[in-house]
């Protein structure tokens, strides 16, 4: 990006919460909180935020499902410096005994942030609905139990499997020499360690169903997350995925929008969007609405959906959603840190990458006909799921109406 003003380092390994076991669930999440406290270069935590505070970078690091990244930002100008930082937190961690411990009450404090956050917490309600009781039903941040009984053991041992060459990923994005920086990155990473990886389980998908999980608690409002089980990140038929998502949900033009917002007066934010992971995926639909309309609005995403499966969509609105995911694809692009994610997300989780042109080249094949057989594909009871906080005591009500066939 030969005339953008930044560039970012983005480090990812292949490891994050689907790769622990139900005792040290979270530790993919707390080492990623530790690897900030005290490396042997930078022996405290002050050190190695003061050093990038002081020429101005945004940094920060994140835990998901199946990697975990750490970054910096700043001016070229100062990609070396952001280059050895990065590294340096990456490699040479010291994890001291007292941080550790430290770090249990924020990460808690962390857990208690997203538990006040209703919007946000039905997404964890929505995997567990989905996954029960394996890895991607299971909390990126472990419970708080888990984070109270975590050793430093525990994570010393957990980056040791997993935090090996074989399993990272070094992206550098923006303006910069890339003879240069390649050597750069070769001698920064020259001894890092090269042993073998450990793996994750497949996770298992059972269901025969409509599925619903409740979690009762007093709000001013019930969020929901609707969606159903799709595909993995390597099907083809993800490219029809984008465009259902878009018509469903994408921009006030679209479909939910226009039947929640404009025509019910309910739900202020209400979108649709779909996740493929390695071995599993699903498209959802989120809002907030009144509880009292809790009921009419699930009803009303129920008929959007069956829509999509037995009437024929315009060719003016399948054009309006190409174009909605290409303009905003290509929108968010703009920034050094945007494309490395773009570029970084790929590679570990595909290990092929795509140009966005080659995407725009996908987008535009989607044919109505091949909505109508996505739709008609998983828009079926058996692959119905229902996530809810609010104040309910029971979901009956919720169950006379849940069907889509």
């Amino acid at each position: 990006m030969h005339d953008n003003p930044t560039v970012t380092v983005l480090v990812l390994v292949e490891a994050g919460s689907k790769y622990e076991t139900k005792n040290i669930n979270g530790v993919s999440h707390f080492l990623e909180h530790m690897c900030f406290k005290g490396t042997a270069k930078r022996l405290k935590a002050i050190d190695i935020s003061r050093t990038l505070d002081s020429i101005g970078s945004q940094y920060n690091a994140f835990t998901s499902y199946e990697f975990t990244g750490y970054y910096a930002k700043s001016n070229p100008r100062r990609l070396s410096k952001i280059l050895d930082v990065v590294s340096d937190v990456y490699l040479n961690s010291t994890f001291p005994e007292g941080e550790v411990e430290k770090e249990k009450g924020v990460i808690i404090d962390e857990i208690n942030m997203y538990e006040d956050l209703p919007y946000n917490d039905v997404n964890s309600v929505f995997m567990e609905l989905l996954y029960g009781d394996q890895p991607a039903g299971w909390r990126i941040t472990g419970s708080k139990e888990n984070v109270r009984n975590i050793r430093r053991e525990d994570i010393v041992q957990y980056r040791k499997n997993h935090y090996v060459a074989r399993a990272t990923t070094v992206i550098v994005s923006g303006h910069f020499d890339e003879k240069k920086i390649y050597a750069e990155i070769s001698h920064r990473f020259k001894n890092i360690e090269e042993g073998e990886k450990s793996e994750k389980n497949k996770i298992i998908e059972q269901q025969t169903s409509p599925k619903i999980l409740i979690k009762k608690k007093k709000t001013d409002q019930t969020h929901i997350v609707l969606g159903v089980r799709t595909y993995d990140t390597y099907n083809k038929k993800n490219a029809v995925l984008k465009v259902i998502g878009v018509l469903l949900g994408g921009g006030m033009s679209s479909r939910l929008f226009q039947k929640l917002r404009d025509e019910m007066g309910v739900g202020y934010y209400v979108h649709s969007s779909f996740d493929a992971f390695t071995d599993h995926g699903y498209l959802d639909i989120s809002t907030g609405v009144d509880s009292k309309k809790a009921v009419l609005v699930v009803g009303a995403i129920l008929k959007e959906l069956k829509r999509l499966k037995t009437e024929r969509i315009l060719p003016a609105e399948l054009q309006k959603a190409k174009d909605y995911i290409i303009g905003n694809m290509y929108l968010s692009l703009e920034s050094s840190d945007s494309l490395a994610e773009f570029y970084g997300y790929q590679e570990v989780l595909k290990k092929k990458i795509r140009k966005p042109v080659d995407i725009v080249r996908e987008i535009k094949k989607v044919t109505t006909g091949d909505i109508e057989k996505v739709a008609r594909e998983i828009f079926t009871d058996d692959r119905l799921n229902l996530a809810m906080i609010g104040p309910y005591d029971s979901a009956s009500e919720f169950r006379k109406i849940f069907t889509i066939e």
